[in-house]
């Protein structure tokens, strides 16, 4: 049986970001501060290539620059909005004036931020979006003797801690928020990786491998089930 132990003001880290911004060198400092936060990222470097993304794919949240080439970060918002996404989403622009940030707002930006800007406050303020109440958000999951601190990131077998590094607790995580789901090989690594791995790398294989032998051990049968031909279950029991 799954059981959580949630608190309020938890949140989930394992989640699915898009950045988009013409400043490649923006683009890829945003990604490696977040996915060290255990986020999934994926960048777009235009404004119709991010409105596309946005539109097509379900993120947890949406980095988006005001100022992009093709679209402006106005259009890309409302074309979001027009689709009916609940994707939360977080603006960037040079300009401070009142006027620019209340027309933003108003086009469906959840927030607002003014460069130049400090990491450390966008990564705060992602953290804080997150934790918009939708629902509680589990801290603590257990499966079976199987125990995951999310906000602490440890893992515990019977007891015993598992050492994993940061994809291994993303992959483990994500199986096990959807304990009992058969969960196809490309949404497990849509959501552990980003959209620019190679769906027909060894990867995915490589990880469950590894965490196979680390969760597993003096066990007969994997908490990690293969389904032939569609991908990997973890049951809830």
């Amino acid at each position: 049986m799954v059981k959580y132990e949630c608190k309020l003001f938890g949140f989930q880290k394992s989640m699915r970001i898009l950045v988009i911004d013409d400043d490649s060198k923006i683009a890829d400092y945003l990604k490696s501060n977040l996915e060290s936060e255990l986020f999934a990222v994926d960048v777009a470097p235009d404004g119709e290539r991010g409105a596309y993304l946005g539109r097509s794919n379900d993120y947890d949240l949406i980095v988006l620059d005001n100022v992009l080439p093709k679209k402006n970060g106005l259009e890309v918002c409302r074309e979001i909005r027009a689709k009916k996404k609940g994707v939360k989403i977080i603006m960037l622009s040079a300009l401070a004036d009142i006027t620019t940030k209340v027309d933003l707002l108003d086009n469906g930006a959840d927030d607002y931020l003014t460069k130049p800007f400090s990491v450390r406050e966008l990564v705060s303020r992602v953290k804080a979006l997150l934790r918009r109440p939708d629902a509680l958000i589990d801290e603590v999951l257990k499966i079976g003797d199987l125990e995951m601190d999310i906000n602490n990131r440890e893992v515990k077998r019977a007891g015993k801690s598992v050492g994993l590094t940061r994809k291994e607790f993303m992959l483990l995580e994500y199986l096990a928020k959807n304990a009992g789901r058969t969960l196809a090989q490309m949404d497990i690594m849509e959501h552990v990786w980003d959209a620019e791995l190679d769906s027909f790398s060894d990867t995915l294989k490589s990880h469950i491998r590894n965490l196979r032998a680390k969760i597993d051990i003096g066990r007969k049968a994997s908490i990690i089930q293969t389904v032939n031909g569609r991908g990997y279950k973890m049951e809830k029991d």
